[in-house]
This record gives structure tokens, C-alpha cells and sequence, in this order.
């Protein structure tokens, strides 16, 4: 199959000026003046990408089609942001939330928290498909169960984090784990199985690490505050009803779940019966749960634990995120339309003689177009449509592709403060970053699951474990729907 005849692209040099302009302005915002604020920077990235339309004929009304048709395609998410920020404010109105912490406080032991703290939200994400639904409901509960324990807020978010990004990574209701093999040309099902042999060792060691760590943080039941947890416990009882009856919303997303309905009206759903029940159950009016809904709970308690973490949700709360979100799609849109990602893309490409440097370079292409373009979604549509005939060219399954832009897209996403991912862990967790506490970037290198996954796909890219060779039937129907295979000249073997 001939390769058809690209749009004008900007050479590397001039596709390279917004991007590198963007990220030096964005770096003196959150670096130099320590404000995390990253929405004038990623604005005067799209005005910039504009500019350069500009001197590349490109029309304004061209660009800005391409700003609003990633900001369509990401809408999805954009909803569930919404639906989540409601989700919090009704389930700590209707003590849905206090229940999982007074339970959580009593049930957990301390020295295993870190590690049950990961699995159970990976659980949640694999059964939900949404990695923001389950930070943002079980992890905030879980935040409130580690400050109880005196677990640091970054470890708690950290293994929060890595639960429920590697549960939406292989949960056949996400998005992003269908968008991956839908780009790459292959089943969902394939492209799971295939995530595999990084997910499970990924998860093991993360698991290890927070063992170790939550028994060196907490050495023997007597290190632990009682006072601490006993004054929780006893705000939550004094201002909530705690009944195994106010986790009826939960149960009803998960039964949702397992129906294998759409994750965007289960969560509506959720907040609905979590309104009757606060209303039932907690005294609350209808107008309450509005307020709820609209702009979060608030409590005075009289526990400046308990106050701090349990006054937020609604969807006013989410709204920064919102903002920050539409930014980044938009420069992210910018950047696509004007072919400059796509330049520098197939500069890399053209470079790329080994499986190895290929696997390398999906990742690490993935992850760039997540800083860059703050957009999980892009990062795996556009490596995934530029690398697939490299990957045909090589004779290797498009399978391995699909896992590369997943774990350097999806996994990558709550790792980068300005991106939709990590935007959302930081206002949903109540990471103090926007305030200044730029210590609690740490819950970054702390997710362990997130970064080591990438990490293993690209070992096994090098040493060919793991790194499925297109198999005769692939190839035929790669021949039979007319994919493009570039001419690859080999390499020596990686």
C-alpha cells in the first residue's frame, strides 16, 4: 500500500517553538513565582499554536475547529468530572463517606494500609472503569482512614493513585482501555491479556513497597495514636449516622458496575440514592442535597481533621479542574491540527531501527504528548496511529503498541500536576499543591504501579520478553482492511 500524500507539516525546529515557549512560561509560573496555576501558560500555548497556523496557512477558524473537536471527543470525561463532584458532596452529606472512614479506622490494621488501600481501589477501578470515580469516592475515604492511622498524605495518595489508574488500565468498561486497541487495530480483550506480564509484576512490587513502608511507618500497635483515631471516630459518630445502611449508594454503583452499564449514569445514579439516603438517614432536606450537589458539604465539627477533609465536593469544587481541562485540550487540539505533534513524531520514527527503541519510543511518545498536551486521550490516539505501521514494518504485533500509549498514556496521566489526570487527583484528594505546599508533589514518585509498568514494557521491548510477533493471521488482516506497513530498513537486534 502506498503512503498518501501528508498535509503541509512545520519542520522540527518550528514545531518544536510553541511547545518548547509553553513549557519554559508554564515552568516559570509553578517554579519560579510557586503559583499552580497552570491555565494563562497552557493559553498562551494555543495562542502561539495559532500563530504558527498562521504563518503555515493554517486559518484561525482551521485551528480553532481542531481546538473544539478534541474538547468534543473528551466531553465524556469532562461529564464524569461533573457527576463525580456531585458524587462527593451527596456521599459525605449522606454519611456514605464518614461510614467508610469510621469502618476503614476500625477494620484496617495500620501496618497494612498502604498495600489494602491499593488493592481495594484497584478493585473498585477494574469494576467501575473509572479510575476518577474511585479516587474520588473510596480514595478520599481512604485519605481520611491514613490520617487517622498518621499516614503522610502523599504515601496514602500514592498507593490510592496506583490503584485506581492500574484498575481502570484493565477494566474493559474504561475508555481509555478501549480507545488504545480501537487505534491499533486490535480487540480489547487482546490488548488486556497483552497488559499482563507488566501489570501483575508492576503490582506485586508496588505491593511490597507499601507493606515495608506501612511497617517502618508504624512499628507495633503502640506507635499509633489512639487519641488521634478515637477523636475521629467520635466526631463521626456525633455528627453522622454510621450505619452499614449509608453504603447502599456504593453497593448500587458496583451492582451497576457488574451489569456492565455505563459508567457515567451508574455514578448519576449513585448520587441519587445517595441524596434519599441522606435525606432518609441523615435529616437532610431536598435543598440540602442540592447544595450538596452544587457546592459540596461543609461541617463544623469542631475536628479540624475531620472538618478539612470532609468540606469539599459539588460541582462548583471541580470547576478549576474543568477549566485547567478545557485549556489543555484545546492547546493539545492546537498542536494536532497545525501538524505539530505530528512532526515531531515522525522525526522520531523516521530514526527508529529496533524493536527495542521502538517500544521506547511509543512510551516515552506517549507520556511527552501528556505533558505537552495535558490530554490523556490524544497521548494515546495520535502515538497510536503514527507508530502502527512502524510496528507492521517490523513484523511485531500492533498488541505491543497498544500497551505502550496505555501505560505511557493512561498511567502517565496522574503523574503530570497539569494534566486532566493529575489535575483531578490534586482537587479530589485535597493535595494542598494549588496552596503552595509544593511537598506533596511526592505523591508522584510514590505511586509506585504507575511509573514501574512503563518501565518493565520498555525492559521487555530490549530483551524481546513478553513482545508478541504479528502472527500470520494478523498480517493478513492487516493486507485484507489496506493498514499502511512502513519500509523498515533493520537495525542490528535490540
Amino acid at each position: 500500500m502506498t503512503e498518501t500524500a501528508p498535509r503541509r507539516l512545520p519542520s522540527l525546529g518550528l514545531a518544536l517553538i510553541p511547545v518548547v515557549l509553553t513549557l519554559l512560561i508554564l515552568g516559570l509560573q509553578i517554579f519560579y513565582y510557586g503559583d499552580f496555576a497552570p491555565h494563562i501558560p497552557l493559553a498562551i500555548g494555543i495562542a502561539l499554536t495559532g500563530l504558527l497556523g498562521n504563518h503555515l496557512g493554517i486559518s484561525w477558524a482551521d485551528v480553532r475547529e481542531g481546538i473544539f473537536h478534541v474538547i468534543h471527543v473528551s466531553m465524556p470525561s469532562l461529564a464524569i468530572l461533573m457527576v463525580v463532584g456531585m458524587l462527593i458532596g451527596i456521599w459525605i452529606g449522606a454519611g456514605t463517606v464518614p461510614t467508610l472512614i469510621y469502618y476503614g479506622l476500625n477494620i484496617l490494621s495500620p501496618q497494612i494500609f498502604l498495600a489494602a488501600a491499593m488493592m481495594i481501589c484497584a478493585v473498585i477501578s477494574v469494576s467501575l472503569g473509572t479510575s476518577w470515580g474511585t479516587v474520588g469516592t473510596v480514595g478520599l475515604a481512604l485519605v481520611g482512614i491514613g490520617a487517622g492511622f498518621g499516614i503522610p498524605l502523599v504515601w496514602t495518595a500514592g498507593a490510592v493513585v496506583s490503584g485506581a489508574f492500574f484498575g481502570d488500565k484493565l477494566s474493559p468498561l474504561s475508555d481509555t482501555t478501549n480507545l488504545a486497541p480501537a487505534v491499533t487495530g486490535i480487540t480489547v480483550f487482546d490488548h488486556i491479556k497483552n497488559m499482563l506480564p507488566t501489570t501483575i509484576p508492576a503490582m506485586l512490587i508496588a505491593l511490597a513497597i507499601y507493606v515495608v513502608a506501612g511497617f517502618n511507618m508504624v512499628q507495633g500497635e503502640q506507635q499509633v495514636s489512639f487519641e488521634s483515631i478515637e477523636n475521629i471516630t467520635g466526631a463521626l459518630q456525633a455528627n453522622f449516622v454510621i450505619s452499614p445502611l449509608t453504603l447502599l449508594p456504593v453497593l448500587v454503583v458496583l451492582a451497576m458496575a457488574l451489569l456492565k452499564k455505563p459508567p457515567l449514569p451508574s455514578l448519576f445514579l449513585g448520587a441519587v440514592v445517595g441524596g434519599i439516603v441522606a435525606m432518609a438517614l441523615q435529616g437532610a432536606g431536598l435543598h440540602d442535597v442540592f447544595e450538596y450537589a452544587q457546592n459540596g458539604f461543609a461541617i463544623e465539627s469542631g475536628n479540624a481533621e475531620i472538618d478539612s477533609l470532609l468540606n469539599r465536593g459539588g460541582i462548583q469544587s471541580m470547576m478549576w479542574t474543568i477549566s485547567l481541562m478545557l485549556l489543555a485540550l484545546g492547546f493539545g487540539g492546537a498542536l494536532e491540527r497545525t501538524g505539530v505533534l505530528e512532526s515531531i513524531i515522525n522525526s522520531i520514527v523516521r530514526r527508529i531501527k529496533r524493536f527495542g527503541a521502538l517500544q521506547a519510543s511509543a512510551v516515552g511518545t506517549a507520556f511527552a504528548t501528556n505533558v505537552v498536551a495535558g490530554d490523556p486521550y490524544l497521548s494515546i490516539a495520535l502515538p497510536g496511529r503514527m507508530f502502527a505501521p512502524v510496528y507492521r514494518g517490523l513484523g511485531y504485533s500492533t498488541k505491543n503498541l497498544a500497551r505502550a500509549v496505555e501505560e505511557g498514556g493512561t498511567l502517565m496521566s496522574p503523574l503530570i500536576p497539569w494534566n486532566a489526570g493529575g489535575a483531578f487527583v490534586i482537587t479530589a484528594l485535597g493535595l494542598g499543591i494549588m496552596d503552595g505546599r509544593m511537598e506533596d508533589l511526592m505523591y508522584i514518585p510514590l505511586s509506585f504501579a504507575c511509573w514501574i509498568s512503563p518501565l518493565l514494557g520498555i525492559l521487555y521491548g530490549f530483551t524481546g520478553l513478553f513482545s508478541p510477533k504479528a502472527t500470520a493471521a494478523e498480517q493478513a488482516q492487516w493486507a485484507e482492511q489496506g493498514e499502511y506497513v512502513k519500509d523498515v530498513e533493520l537495525g542490528q537486534p535490540a
